[in-house]
């Protein structure tokens, strides 16, 4: 006996049904690699130490860019790396780049102009990360420690590496006084979505 053909609605809410499943599956995974990449401590020896850019109020480093620049310090101090390279372009109404700050910053906390490095036009991480790997092969420097916040760890691993950086990652954790839950939850739900992306595509 032939079995009756299932109607079409039926046949399109399974798939709709599975289609989800998995995409959902894989939604999973990438969060929970992107928290993975967040909480692990890759610092090794290497050519250079990477700071992300971040806000910077009348030349002075905000919370989330402070506590970069103070963790960049600390790997400096351990001797990991002879060059410490800055990223951070010009906002909008501002009149120093976010790199000039951080080296306003490091100065003041004993690394040498001499050990510095400038990339002073980013305004995205793939931006700045793209002008960080040009700065570095110039100078024949070819692996860096990036240091950023937690949940940013993945896509800049992958975009590092992109662009020719063999990229270990170090996550600054902020001061507690500048941690919200609500605002760290938001990130790492962003960054789940953007890693996958900066596979294909600068995000």
């Amino acid at each position: 006996m032939q079995r009756p053909e299932r109607p079409f609605y039926v046949l399109r809410r399974r798939l709709l049904i599975r289609t989800a499943s998995v995409a959902a599956a894989l939604w999973l995974m990438s969060l929970g690699t992107v928290l993975a990449w967040g909480v692990q401590d890759d610092a090794q020896r290497a050519d250079a130490i990477i700071v992300m850019g971040a806000a910077q109020y009348r030349g002075k480093p905000s919370p989330v860019l402070r506590a970069r620049l103070d963790h960049a310090v600390a790997l400096w101090n351990r001797g990991l790396a002879s060059r410490m390279l800055l990223t951070g372009g010009t906002g909008e109404g501002d009149s120093a780049s976010e790199a000039a700050v951080g080296r306003n910053y490091v100065a003041r906390l004993g690394v040498p102009d001499s050990a510095l490095l400038l990339e002073n036009e980013g305004r995205t991480s793939s931006q700045s990360l793209r002008a960080a790997a040009d700065l570095l092969r110039a100078r024949r420097l070819t692996s860096a420690v990036v240091v950023s916040d937690p949940f940013h760890m993945l896509r800049l691993e992958i975009l590092a590496r992109r662009y020719g950086i063999e990229a270990y990652t170090s996550p600054a954790h902020p001061a507690p006084a500048t941690q919200r839950l609500w605002r760290q939850w938001g990130t790492l739900v962003a960054e789940s979505f953007k890693a996958p992306l900066a596979l294909v595509m600068d995000w």
